[in-house]
């Protein structure tokens, strides 16, 4: 089953154009890595499948619903992390998680459970009733997984999950997104700079540059094709060109994410 299709998708911001005739395809049950550098497009292709963008031209569908038609479908069926900060410092963990619940329209009768799971799940439960500034990065990272869960989605979205986390901050996040896949069967579509985590983690990967997928494949394919003893790495640079591409954000995109890696510790 799919998960995820898009086809033909693009997306311009006046003369840039951030997503270039898309096609791409997620299984259901499956964690799938989108890699680029910075301005490929992929956090548009996010936020196009995700419904915060229009679509046109082209197509997405999320498990058959075409976001443009059903997007309240979509957004039913979808968990988002994204890149910058989602957590409220001034609330609780629960307080937050609880505001997702509502915005999500869970039934009011199961409020209460799910928020206590969700918290539960991330390993925050102790520190639910704390105040989330006391947090750790790793921490507010978890709780904004805690808040994606809260729904049950069947697509769990995550937007360079692990940015400005230490390596075992980094480590526990993932063990906790690969725990909830083997639960819950939930797909995975996520994107990271750290070609670690796509080669450990992902079952497959897509390589975007410019707005195009330029590699699709399993880690293991993909670096078998560029030679022996090749890395991801080495994938990444020989698709990408070895080339610093221009951002579609610019200054105040580059600010909001140093500012995040600080807040996130």
């Amino acid at each position: 089953m799919t998960a995820v299709a898009c086809t033909g998708l693009r997306h311009a911001f006046g003369d840039q154009v951030a997503v270039d005739d898309l096609d791409l395809t997620v299984r259901s049950g499956e964690i799938f890595g989108l890699l680029g550098p910075n301005g490929a497009g992929k956090t548009t292709a996010i936020r196009l499948i995700t419904t915060l963008l229009p679509v046109r031209p082209g197509m997405v569908t999320v498990f058959g619903a075409d976001p443009a038609r059903r997007p309240l479908a979509v957004r039913r069926a979808i968990g988002y992390v994204p890149q910058l900060l989602s957590a409220d410092g001034s609330l609780t963990g629960r307080e937050n998680v609880s505001l997702f619940a509502r915005l999500f329209d869970v039934p009011r009768r199961e409020r209460a459970d799910r928020v206590d799971g969700a918290l539960t799940a991330m390993g925050l439960a102790e520190a639910a009733d704390r105040m989330v500034k006391t947090y750790s990065g790793g921490m507010v990272r978890r709780l904004e997984l805690a808040q994606a869960l809260v729904n049950r989605p069947r697509l769990l979205i995550l937007d360079e999950p692990t940015i400005g986390l230490d390596p075992v901050a980094r480590g526990a996040l993932w063990d906790k997104v690969t725990e909830l896949r083997a639960t819950t069967g939930a797909t995975v579509l996520v994107t990271t700079h750290y070609m670690d985590e796509a080669d450990q983690y992902c079952e497959r990967v897509a390589l975007m540059h410019r707005g195009r997928i330029r590699a699709l494949g399993t880690p293991g394919e993909l670096k078998a094709a560029l030679g022996p003893e090749s890395t991801l790495e080495d994938v990444f640079r020989h698709h990408t060109g070895d080339t610093f591409a221009e951002t579609q954000g610019g200054f105040r995109d580059v600010r909001g994410t140093r500012r995040t890696a600080r807040r996130l510790g």
